[in-house]
């Protein structure tokens, strides 16, 4: 997909990858609508692209977390900008640990963001892209949801649905010019990697042990990097982007022998958390 004079929405935008590919998008001649509760940020990101280009970016305070988050946002964008091209469910918390110590609104809010958010947004969206016979619609997962987060079942449980739900989307309507491509990083230089709290005992959970297992994994890469290549597969069409090659090979590794491979997941754990 061309991305020069279409309209493209990128959630989780005030920061990190999703202001690296609202930046991207916009640099490609998109349109862009931005979103995220941060309003603070996100006005900053969006003043500095229509410096760029007057009128070509669009901040949206929204709560992607319920339905009428999305419903709302949809509707402002295409209010603002007309017909939505490209939908980037960016969005994304890591939140919750084991099962003893997560209770069930961390679980609720992680699956509603992580999850629900990418269906509503998608079921709101769908009927427009039918009757054009086109539409894109982007995901970002993690390296967790093909393979797994040590510490943090909300996470690894979350990010295999979000790839879930991709996979689905693609097969159901690929055939009818609805493109799909899901991002599954591992390590990228943001706060959900580096937050600035970042507890410092062992029950940190993610926020602790989830970063030390991805640092430990690979390269960490900056969100610029990831967006640039998550440009040229959307260009491509391509369904699967993993910006770590790396990734592929744990995967392959998981599907050829997945005793093996979980066994090799506890001794990382085992060496990271003990």
């Amino acid at each position: 997909m061309d991305l020069n004079g279409r309209t493209t929405v990128v959630t989780g935008a005030a920061n990190g990858i999703g202001a690296a590919l609202a930046r991207r998008f916009h640099a490609a001649g998109a349109r862009v609508v931005l979103a995220d509760r941060d309003a603070e940020n996100l006005a900053v990101v969006a003043a500095g692209l229509n410096s760029l280009r007057p009128d070509s970016a669009f901040a949206v305070t929204a709560d992607i977390s319920t339905e009428q988050g999305n419903i709302d946002l949809i509707n402002a964008a295409r209010d603002r900008f007309g017909f939505i091209s490209l939908f980037f469910a960016n969005a994304g918390v890591a939140m919750g640990t084991d099962l003893a110590e997560t209770d069930e609104a961390t679980w609720r809010t992680i699956m509603d963001i992580n999850l629900n958010a990418h269906r509503w947004a998608a079921k709101h969206l769908i009927q427009d892209w039918l009757a054009a016979g086109e539409g894109y619609f982007c995901s970002t997962a993690s390296a967790a949801g093909l393979l797994s987060q040590i510490g943090s079942a909300t996470y690894s449980v979350t990010k295999h649905a979000a790839v879930a739900f991709a996979e689905w989307m693609s097969i159901t309507y690929g055939d009818r010019g609805v493109r799909v491509s899901c991002l599954c990083p591992q390590g990228v230089n943001t706060n959900m990697l580096n937050p600035p709290d970042r507890p410092k005992d062992p029950s940190g959970g993610i926020a602790r042990t989830g970063g030390d297992v991805v640092k430990a994994s690979g390269d960490v890469l900056e969100p610029a990097e990831v967006a640039d290549i998550v440009y040229a597969h959307i260009l491509e069409e391509h369904f699967l982007i993993m910006p770590h090659p790396e990734v592929h090979t744990y995967e392959k590794r998981k599907v050829e022998d997945r005793d093996r491979w979980l066994a090799g997941m506890r001794r990382l754990q085992a060496r990271i958390i003990g």
